[in-house]
């Protein structure tokens, strides 16, 4: 696996390649989540990129950027592990050469005023703009991403569609522990207590779905909330959006696709999960 750490340098390598590129970016501190897409990429044919870059523009809490996990040398391990061919390691000036103040920013909308948008001021402009920037890099044909964050993987689509470009986006089935925990970075904050607890978010979530037919959402969602706040989380939102643009739905609409989401403190650790729902 070749390591580059210079902007200029993997895109003079990679402009010389006869093979289509497949793209992943993280933020480091991976797991099998993230081998996931790794090996989606691998067994479509594709060269393979990763970048790690903890952007600092996407984070709304410093504190939180201060905490997110950095963990190299694991994360090039489990990266040759997955086959994986080359990976952008760079430092903020090489991302941001003339300051993050000077990046491209993109308005994605309503899609930046509801749910995560609404709750993290400024994270998806920060997302845009990195991810702009890494395409710009990489140039990939391929771009895979997990849909545990199923409103950035909307963003992210939008920003292809502003941009024009060539970029085929493959989302890719969340990766799930043995009690239903979406597999997550964030995970590793949450204590031996809180972890036998953090399954509850994706029972909710197969209760929503489970009763589409049956009970009012609101029914539901109200019960949700009670069960996730018994078992010690601090509920932000309980939601029902339109698969496709992210518009909430206050009911069950059958006719339309839907996917249910839900966004929880437990403890110190912010958690977010989302499933969508079965058409029939």
């Amino acid at each position: 696996m070749l390591i580059f750490r210079q902007a200029a340098q993997l895109s003079e390598y990679l402009s010389g390649l006869q093979k289509p590129i497949g793209f992943v970016p993280t933020m480091g501190a991976l797991h099998a989540g993230h081998q996931s897409l790794f090996a989606r990429a691998v067994v479509d044919g594709y060269y393979t990129v990763a970048s790690i870059f903890v952007n600092p523009t996407q984070f709304n809490d410093p504190k939180d950027f201060e905490k997110y996990p950095v963990t190299t040398a694991e994360d090039l391990r489990l990266l040759t592990e997955a086959h994986c061919d080359a990976v952008y390691l760079p430092a903020p000036e090489d991302v941001y050469p003339d300051g993050p103040e000077k990046a491209p920013a993109y308005d994605f909308g309503a899609l930046e005023t509801v749910l995560e948008g609404e709750k993290r001021p400024g994270h998806f402009r920060g997302v845009g703009q990195v991810v702009a920037r890494l395409l710009d890099i990489v140039r990939p044909q391929h771009l895979y991403l997990g849909q545990k964050d199923f409103q950035q993987c909307r963003v992210i689509a939008d920003l292809i569609r502003q941009k024009n470009l060539p970029v085929d986006l493959h989302i890719c089935p969340t990766v799930r522990e043995a009690d239903g925990l979406a597999m997550s970075s964030r995970n590793r904050r949450l204590s031996d207590f809180e972890r036998t607890r953090a399954g509850v978010i994706y029972q909710c979530l197969v209760s929503i779905e489970a009763h589409k037919k049956t009970r009012p959402f609101s029914v539901v969602a109200k019960e949700s909330r009670a069960l996730l706040e018994h078992k010690g989380f601090e509920v932000e939102y309980i939601a029902l959006a339109d698969a496709a643009t992210l518009a909430l739905l206050d009911e069950y609409d059958n006719q339309r696709g839907m996917v249910a989401l839900i966004a929880a403190r437990l403890g110190n650790t912010r958690l977010i999960d989302n499933l969508v729902l079965a058409v029939d």
